[in-house]
């Protein structure tokens, strides 16, 4: 049995255990690069970096039930290429070695899991050949680095390669997480790269591309291309990355509230608005789909102050029409074991759920 009838085979294998989210996903029309969908959801990162110990774990299905229990549509599955790349070689051949088949598998479920429930996949790169936001940084670069661009593209080529025929309401590709430092001639040329081997793949895949400079600056540059685009919902860092290491500076900042005042300036939802929303709906009425890939506030932040902040990004991106999905689902900035001091946290089966933070993510 080849890669593609294998994953076939597994998908339609999971039709008969859950009719009702099924019959959902049956129903929803073809997404529109043009206008996305309003989903809503979470970001699960069991693959999200390669290191075995840590984390590259299989994904677990009853995230994608309680998901779909509480009223959500939409799983992002960041993904390091070096979950399944046991090499560190790639950019000194042609082709890169063949992946593992048992992490691969893995992703194979969390696809099957998707439609088991009723929630549609995002598979994105996370990290790439020739890239990725995080460290430690790849020996090359995919923007100027003809072998790092080969890789990448034979990358998708065998995703796209494998999960052929699966429905565009059930599956949809994030090219690469959060560009950064790159202009918008070399972004372009890399992501028409990465679009035409897929489409030599699956034609009528949907692809999604994220603003550059980490997500958050549209690229009208792409529209050509039929994809929708990625844009993040992180602003200001001061809340939503409050006590975060990894972030340059972070020690000298304050206590945030919200609305806040940062460097004389004041943080609120107009300023929101103005500056992460409107450039964004400029390039939607060009035809390009939006949808909010990342966002979410790190355990820090004081809880009314994260709810607030919250608030007011999720019911500017519900009048606008765009969907998104929380960074992350179980972890430090999610609804469950997020380890935050300043919540009283519900039981739920064994994890420790912000119900607070359910319920206002439920009413967006």
């Amino acid at each position: 049995m080849n890669r593609r009838t294998f994953v076939q085979h597994t998908l339609a294998a999971s039709a008969s255990l859950v009719v009702t989210p099924l019959l959902a996903h049956a129903a929803r029309p073809d997404p529109d690069p043009a206008k996305l969908p309003r989903w809503r959801g979470f970001n699960l990162l069991e693959k999200f970096v390669a290191d075995v110990d840590a984390w590259n774990k299989p994904y677990r299905e009853q995230d994608f039930e309680w998901m779909a229990k509480w009223g959500f549509d939409f799983v992002r599955l960041p993904m390091s290429y070096k979950c399944w790349m046991k090499t560190d070689d790639w950019y000194r051949r042609a082709k890169p070695n063949r992946p593992d088949e048992t992490t691969t598998k893995e992703v194979d479920a969390a696809v099957a899991f998707g439609k088991r429930y009723g929630l549609h996949v995002n598979l994105n790169l996370h990290r790439i050949q020739g890239y990725c936001v995080n460290p430690p940084a790849e020996p090359v670069s995919l923007w100027t680095d003809e072998k790092a661009l080969a890789a990448a593209v034979w990358q998708w080529r065998f995703l796209a390669e494998r999960y052929k025929g699966i429905p565009n309401t059930q599956l949809s590709f994030d090219l690469v997480n959060e560009p950064a430092g790159v202009d918008e001639p070399d972004y372009v040329r890399v992501v028409t790269a990465l679009v035409n081997g897929i489409r030599e793949a699956d034609p009528s895949r949907l692809i999604i591309a994220d603003g550059r400079q980490y997500g958050t600056l549209p690229v009208p540059g792409l529209k050509g291309l039929r994809l929708g685009q990625s844009t993040r919902g992180y602003n200001p860092m001061q809340v939503s990355h409050y006590q975060a290491t990894w972030v340059q500076g972070v020690k000298e900042w304050p206590q945030p509230g919200w609305p806040m005042t940062v460097g004389g300036q004041t943080w609120d939802k107009a300023k929101l608005q103005r500056d992460y929303i409107e450039p964004w709906k400029k390039l939607e009425a060009e035809g390009i789909g939006i949808h909010v890939g990342e966002w979410g506030c790190y355990k820090h932040t004081p809880h009314a102050v994260a709810l607030r902040w919250m608030e007011d990004c999720l019911s500017l991106w519900k009048e606008a029409g765009w969907g998104w999905s929380l960074w992350n689902f179980r972890g430090d900035f999610g609804i469950l074991n997020s380890g935050r001091t300043d919540v009283q946290y519900e039981n739920f089966k064994g994890e420790k759920l912000d119900r607070q933070m359910l319920e206002l993510l439920r009413k967006y």
